[in-house]
């Protein structure tokens, strides 16, 4: 976009003076409908879901036999949901907020096989791009026992294909293990921001990984590329990808059976609000459509972004989508928070998801790495970065009358709600990358404590 351009667009939507200013803001959705009036427009449906959730069940018998670590779940990929009462005790004094309700933790930093919320959909698309080869070659029938998956029969024929992907980090590391695993040549394109500890990790399993001076829209750009001019190559699009954003989806469902366990309802008088850190949105797109078909209006989910990546708010309150970069705002899309430096959102995820999303918000690396120390020292819970995108979301919510009152969320109702925070990563974090983040976090803390001795 052009300066005019720029100054038009500002004029008419106010709010990016505070995105180009690099102020944590916020805004909470005033198009957002019942799902029954937005369902058209994703595209996709329950039986979407269920398809994919047989297929996991499908591939969970190869998936303990080959990754021990999921042998105890059954070759079920899932996380655990815990309540994080200190936690909330610590935001409450923090912001001077009663948080009405439960904090809870969804743990999806802890996934099995790669320790990321991209376990759930980068898995799943590789095994389905691997069953749809195999049945194709009438090696296999869904019928079958798919620990067969396992043999060097399979290995060899997997080894005559290949897979592409563009990644910031995490999605890399899932599509990278899982194509290894069973025996695809697997390149994934990683941009400048992300770890080097990922990439090392990726090239112990035999992944080659092609590093990039620039961002994430680079990576999947030159990996596409790759793919095009290779016809054995099938490229894993995270902008578009129908099937990862199912494989995200299937986790509605999964959480619904979790809270009916530990005995917590969601119904129109006791609410679920979802808090999803988001770089692309791809997972945190999936996630909330099948959190929105497994719980239907009675789950409220909001987006959060670092103030150095707001794509996603910027795609959708100027209703441009992927039409517009931070980049084309000035802002640098540079971020601790590595899995969401992303400068421009899925126009996919974006415009399927808008009706049914009710807010989004960004918020600084600092407070993200200040929180980090934080759940570190009164949880024993270690995250990366981008894990802790979601924790305003809370005080947020708590402290925004009209918005509550747009939904008849009244204090009783309030009193009986469940906030769930997203964790998206951390859970593979070498300890010395650890280390260095809690030394960060501490540093954050004792400059914002001097900052308000200051004051």
């Amino acid at each position: 976009m052009n300066t005019i351009d720029r100054q038009q667009l500002i004029r008419q939507f106010p709010l990016l003076e505070q995105l180009i200013r690099l102020q944590e803001t916020h805004w909470f959705n005033p198009n957002v409908t019942s799902l029954k009036d937005a369902l058209p427009y994703v595209g996709l449906s329950a039986q979407d879901i269920q398809e994919a959730s047989d297929r996991l069940a499908r591939f969970a018998p190869y998936l303990a036999q080959v990754f021990p670590e999921t042998a105890e779940s059954h070759g079920i990929i899932e996380s655990d949901v815990i309540e994080i009462t200190a936690m909330k005790a610590k935001l409450e004094e923090e912001y001077q907020t009663v948080i009405s309700g439960s904090l809870r933790l969804k743990k999806d930093s802890h996934l099995p096989i790669s320790g990321s919320i991209k376990a759930r959909g980068g898995i799943y698309e590789v095994l389905t791009h691997a069953e749809q080869l195999a049945i194709k070659a009438g090696l296999l029938s869904v019928s079958d026992d798919y620990r067969k998956l396992a043999s060097p029969e399979f290995r060899h024929f997997f080894q005559q294909h290949s897979i592409a992907v563009g990644s910031t980090g995490n999605l890399g590391m899932s599509i990278g293990i899982m194509s290894a695993k069973l025996g695809f040549s697997v390149a994934v394109h990683m941009s400048a921001d992300a770890r080097q500890w990922k990439k090392d990790k990726l090239r112990e399993h035999g992944v080659t990984v092609v590093e990039y001076l620039q961002d994430y829209g680079v990576a999947v750009e030159q990996g596409r590329k790759e793919a095009e001019n290779d016809p054995s190559c099938f490229f894993i699009d995270d902008e578009n990808s129908h099937t990862l954003f199912l494989g995200y989806a299937v986790a509605g469902e999964r959480l619904k059976k979790q809270f009916d366990q530990q005995g917590i309802t969601v119904d129109e008088h006791h609410p679920l609000f979802v808090y999803l850190p988001c770089g692309v949105g791809g997972g945190p797109g999936g996630v909330a459509f099948g959190l929105k078909m497994a719980f239907g209006d009675h789950v409220h989910c909001l987006f959060a972004e670092p103030t150095h990546s707001p794509c996603m708010m910027l795609g959708v309150h100027t209703g441009l989508h992927d039409q517009i970069s931070v980049q084309d705002l000035g802002i640098d899309n540079i971020t601790a928070a590595d899995g969401l430096a992303v400068g421009r959102a899925s126009g996919f995820v974006g415009r399927a998801m808008e009706r049914l999303l009710d807010g989004y918000y960004t918020l600084s690396d600092e407070r993200m790495y200040r929180h980090l120390g934080d759940m570190d020292a009164l949880e024993n819970i270690q995250l990366e970065p981008s894990a802790l995108a979601g924790i305003m979301g809370p005080i947020l919510v708590s402290n925004d009358a009209d918005y509550r009152h747009r939904f008849a969320l009244d204090d009783a109702t309030m009193h009986n709600a469940t906030h769930l925070i997203w964790a998206t990563g951390g859970g593979m974090v070498p300890k010395e990358e650890m280390a260095s983040y809690l030394a960060k976090a501490l540093d954050e803390k004792t400059r914002n404590e001097s900052a308000k001795t200051t004051k």
